[in-house]
Parts: C-alpha cells; sequence; structure tokens
C-alpha cells in the first residue's frame, strides 16, 4: 500500500513537472503578446486593485494628519448613519429611476441599431453611417450638458424659440422635477447608442453565412432571419453584457448628473455619486463618503453575481 502511494505521488510530481514545462515553453513562445498585455496590466494593479485597500477607511474616522494606521476604528457606525439617514432612500430611489430607465430604454437600442447596420451593404456609406453614430461617445459631458442648455433653456433654448414661435407657452424644462429623468435618459441615448455598437457588431460578424443562406432557401425574409438567425447568434453576447450593465445599477456617471443639477431639480437629481462628492470632497467626511462607496460596490457584486446564477440556470454561458 506504501508503494502504491508513493508511486502514485511519483506519478503526481512528474504531471505537475510536466504542466510547468509546458507552461514557461508557452510563455517564452508567446512573450511579445505577454508584453502587450503588461500596460493594462499595470493599469489595473496601480489603479484598480491597490486603491482597493483605501476601503479600510470605511471603518475608521479617518484623519488625514493621523493617517491610516492611526485613526481610530469605528467599525460600522458610518454604514448605520448611512442606513439610518432618510436620504437614504430618496438616493436610492433616484439612483435606481435613472439605471432603470437607461436599461429598458438604452440598452436595447445598440443591439437594434447593430442589426439595421449589418443590413447596409454599401461598405462606404456603412462606414460613414458608424462614423457618424461613434462620433457623440467622444463628445464629453460638459459639451453635452451645453448643448442640452441650448436646446431646452428657458431664455433662448431652441425648443422653447419654436414654441414661442407656435404661439405656445414656454417650458421649465430644466427645472421641472418630472422631466429630469427623462432627459437624462436621451442624454445617454444619444451619447452612447453608436459606441454601444462595436461589440455587437463585432458578435454579428461571426455568425456562420450557411445559416443565412439556409433561412433565405426556407423562404425567411430579412426580418425573420434577424429575428431567427442574427439574434440567437449574439444571444450570449447580450447576456453577458446585461450582466455587467446591472452591476452598475448604483452607478450614474457624477459628470451627466452633476452638470444637470440644480436646486430646482435636486430632490431627484441627489444620487449615490453627487452626494458622495458633497461630503467626501466639499466637506472632508472621508470615511462616510467611503462607506456610501463600498455600500455601492458591494449592491453591484450582489447583482452580478445573482445575474450570473440566473443565467446560468436558463443554459447562458454567464460572465464566468
Amino acid at each position: 500500500m506504501a508503494d502504491q502511494h508513493t508511486y502514485a505521488g511519483t506519478i503526481a510530481g512528474y504531471e505537475k513537472r510536466g504542466r510547468l514545462q509546458t507552461f514557461f515553453r508557452r510563455l517564452r513562445r508567446d512573450k511579445y503578446m505577454y508584453y502587450l498585455a503588461i500596460p493594462g496590466l499595470l493599469f489595473f494593479l496601480i489603479f484598480k486593485y491597490i486603491p482597493i485597500t483605501g476601503v479600510v477607511i470605511a471603518f475608521q474616522d479617518y484623519s488625514p494628519i493621523a493617517g491610516v494606521w492611526n485613526s481610530p476604528w469605528v467599525g460600522f457606525q458610518h454604514f448605520q448613519r448611512f442606513f439610518s439617514d432618510p436620504q437614504f432612500w430618496i438616493l436610492f430611489r433616484n439612483t435606481m429611476m435613472i439605471n432603470i430607465l437607461s436599461l429598458v430604454f438604452f440598452f436595447p437600442l445598440p443591439i437594434l441599431l447593430s442589426l439595421l447596420m449589418n443590413e447596409l451593404k454599401n461598405e462606404v456609406f456603412k462606414r460613414i453611417i458608424q462614423s457618424v453614430v461613434y462620433l457623440p461617445h467622444f463628445l464629453s459631458w460638459v459639451i453635452i450638458a451645453g448643448l442640452t442648455f441650448m436646446l431646452l433653456s428657458v431664455s433662448r433654448g431652441f425648443v422653447n424659440e419654436v414654441l414661442m414661435a407656435l404661439g405656445m407657452a414656454k417650458i421649465q424644462f430644466l427645472n421641472d422635477p418630472h422631466l429630469l429623468w427623462i432627459i437624462l435618459t436621451v442624454q445617454t441615448i444619444w451619447k452612447e447608442t453608436g459606441w454601444g455598437t462595436i461589440i455587437f457588431l463585432a458578435a454579428i460578424a461571426g455568425t456562420d453565412p450557411q445559416l443565412y443562406e439556409a433561412a433565405r432557401m426556407d423562404g425567411a425574409g430579412k426580418a425573420r432571419q434577424m429575428w431567427h438567425v442574427t439574434l440567437p447568434s449574439i444571444r450570449n453576447v447580450i447576456f453577458i453584457l446585461l450582466i455587467l450593465r446591472l452591476g452598475h445599477m448604483m452607478d450614474i456617471g457624477f459628470e451627466q448628473v452633476y452638470l444637470m443639477y440644480n436646486g430646482a431639480v435636486s430632490n431627484v437629481a441627489e444620487v449615490f455619486d453627487t452626494y458622495v462628492y458633497r461630503l467626501g470632497v466639499q466637506q472632508g467626511q472621508f470615511s462616510f463618503s467611503t462607506a456610501v462607496g463600498l455600500f455601492k460596490s458591494v449592491i453591484g457584486l450582489t447583482l452580478v453575481i445573482a445575474a450570473n446564477k440566473l443565467a446560468k440556470k436558463f443554459g447562458e454561458e454567464g460572465v464566468y
């Protein structure tokens, strides 16, 4: 029996050594590809992983003078304060509603636009359309907000000027709490829909052409080909991006909301990101704002894990 264990251990040792040799052989063979990955790895290491250690101040009464190591520990005191704050539910409502509107109205549009662009046969015209729809992504939110003010301002906004010319009363678009969420959603749609088509167009390009030929032989038109061939071929990509999108349900984008923020719409414009900015940057409550940020991250991670398990339950690949 002892000899069998010794023999098995020897075999396992040889297998482990063989795997290591294979690994180093592949490492030497593909070394230039790994060199290309170094800048990306350094970026994530420096700007993503190392800053994670800073979440420890969420459990401290952090003082820049005392530093992380000498600041007193307070446990979950900041979390208790945050959850007991009446403004918590306002922040939660505003953040979730803006993200739900974006998920419902924005998320399907890149898919639809990708399907339509895929049907363009003239390559020159297709490239022009792609360039036009990609362009808004490269505009900063400052420019987007400026364009919004130019269109919707009461004093000199183009829309209100048209309404006045038609004999109608001006509308307080930017000061109406009922319209802010709609304006934010429209801004996101205009800015990011074109850019969102890149991944879907790449996925569509990998569809087997023989599937389209078989569909045409069965008498399927363009609409049925898109429904029964194109969409099923990119279904996994759609689910993966949807899962990743759910991980950002607590994030809005600070710049966009902050630039559209004013006193008249503060009750519907205050979200977690602007709240963290006001308390953390303007008031210097670093520990409390870090606790809020940690709460957002935990909720996002929970949503990703739950959505991934649900996707696998329905037979999809998921993120991991």
